[in-house]
């Protein structure tokens, strides 16, 4: 899953990144808050999963940021990340629309599992796992099974594989995959994409009679029931 973090304080942003990228997702950062509204605004299009935004920002300050969004109907999910501690801030922040509120200094754990609901309830799930028969994925603990039999994932591995069944039933393309799951431009030239692929389709599919990962030639992959 892609996130952006839009935070002007370096050691802040370096390790909300550090701690997002071991969770295996693919993080941008912005500093200044013009050029966080510029690329905030690329979730319209499916860019980004998940905006995790400060309130004071130089440039143009994130409650501002905020009601752009909203105004312009773009509804990924928002957590607001500030060292204002009032309540009538909060109440702002959450009246302009963001979907939660996390003030400064917090502990990290608190943060990712924060993420987690966040970007549960922005894919539609209503439990704390993904399911598609009888594959599941546990984001908490990012135990991966089919049929009860635990599945070993690299850190790659599991955030393709988290990708797709946040997305079931949708085609996924490769420029997609790639900016979703190694925070990437697609480079047509590489089948890197492809081989991760058909690593997890060995790990996931390989002696199953009812195969979950199907490619949609000349476009990319789609994860569903047959």
């Amino acid at each position: 899953m892609r996130i952006l973090l839009v935070e002007d304080e370096a050691k802040v942003a370096s390790f909300i990144r550090r701690a997002l990228e071991e969770e295996s997702y693919a993080v941008d950062v912005c500093a200044d808050g013009m050029q966080g509204l510029a690329f905030a605004r690329e979730a319209k299009e499916g860019c980004y999963d998940l905006i995790i935004l400060d309130l004071m920002l130089p440039g143009l300050p994130g409650l501002e940021i905020l009601k752009v969004l909203r105004k312009e109907q773009i509804t990924a999910p928002v957590l607001i990340l500030t060292a204002r501690s009032q309540v009538d801030q909060k109440v702002k922040g959450l009246d302009a629309g963001a979907d939660d509120y996390l003030t400064k200094p917090f502990a990290i754990e608190e943060l990712l599992a924060r993420v987690r609901v966040l970007l549960r309830r922005g894919s539609g799930e209503a439990a704390g796992v993904l399911q598609v028969e009888d594959l599941i994925l546990n984001p908490a603990t990012r135990d991966v099974t089919r049929g009860g039999r635990r599945i070993e994932l690299t850190s790659k591995e599991y955030a393709l594989l988290e990708y797709l069944m946040r997305n079931v039933g949708r085609v996924l393309t490769r420029p997609m995959i790639a900016e979703h799951v190694w925070n990437l431009d697609f480079d047509t030239f590489t089948n890197v994409i492809d081989v991760y692929v058909n690593y997890l389709r060995n790990k996931i599919d390989r002696g199953w009679d009812r195969k979950l990962i199907h490619t949609v030639r000349g476009t990319g992959y789609v994860l569903k029931a047959q």
